[in-house]
């Protein structure tokens, strides 16, 4: 058994590749480079670049599963259809899919890679977690930095924010456990937050008071072109704003199937160093 990692390098593909090191479990991540950290052996591999689906195959036969992380563009599905169809010819048995909450088998972008596996003959799992706390840091921490605010369009909505460690626990059991005990988990983590209680916490934290500022979805979209977010891609992370204020995630919160351990509040706190938001 060997393990190919698509996106190996990312917010839940560097926790995962950990536990298959400690586990001593083959690993193969991929990049568009090929270059990964050390331990880890690393190929070429890009979603929109066909001639690239053969190199994992070809360094290493015995690959059976696969974890997969869609390429970021919102037109994802044909390149995803390709190398899932290329995969299975090479032998590969089970794929576990990086989905999200509010995202149903057959919806758009990842929904639609969700319902393709679904009908194949393969052992799948698609993972559908809520926001990663590692949002914050990343689609936020301009505005902290400079503004001290949190700017978005999610309104009072609340999240029930997720660990990439948590992910990475539940993904790893269902690459390695003789049988996938749930096919289309809804991941949380423990708590309910909205931007405004998120914003007292980083006050907390950082020694300055943080703001949460909501704008309409339009003006959100722009403000994330501006950040260098393709138009189409910006729109569609408005718009998932809006749901989040009409309350989204928290319907899915109490769907969940897995509820995380690990505290945002814990995240925040191990991070408040970060070079990513201080003030300037």
């Amino acid at each position: 058994m060997t393990v190919l990692l698509i996106g190996a390098t990312g917010k839940s593909g560097t926790p995962l590749a950990q536990r298959f090191l400690k586990a001593n479990i083959p690993v193969i991540l991929t990049t568009r480079s090929g270059k990964v950290p050390a331990p880890f052996k690393g190929v070429r591999f890009d979603w929109l670049d066909a001639s690239t689906y053969e190199i994992p195959f070809a360094a290493d036969p015995s690959i059976d599963r696969i974890y997969l992380i869609a390429p970021p563009v919102l037109d994802m599905f044909p390149s995803m259809k390709a190398f899932i169809d290329f995969a299975i010819q090479k032998g590969v048995k089970r794929f576990v899919l990086m989905s999200a909450a509010m995202i149903d088998a057959g919806d758009p972008i990842m929904g639609k890679a969700h319902e393709y596996l679904r009908s194949r003959e393969v052992e799948y799992c698609a993972l559908r977690p809520t926001w990663f706390f590692d949002n914050i840091l990343i689609h936020y921490s301009d505005t902290i930095r400079t503004q001290d605010e949190i700017v978005n369009a999610a309104g009072s909505g609340r999240i029930g924010w997720i660990s990439t460690e948590d992910i990475a626990d539940v993904a790893f059991k269902a690459l390695t456990d003789q049988v996938i005990e749930h096919t289309n988990p809804i991941m949380v983590g423990p708590e309910l937050f909205t931007y405004a209680q998120i914003a007292k916490v980083l006050s907390d934290a950082l020694g300055r008071k943080i703001t949460h500022r909501n704008v309409t979805a339009d003006e959100f979209k722009n403000i994330m072109v501006r950040r260098g977010m393709p138009e189409d891609y910006a729109a569609f992370m408005s718009n998932a704003d809006v749901l989040i204020a009409e309350g989204g995630e928290e319907r899915a919160f109490k769907q969940a199937d897995f509820v995380g351990t690990r505290t945002l509040r814990d995240f925040i706190e191990s991070h408040k160093d970060a070079e990513e938001w201080k003030s300037v």
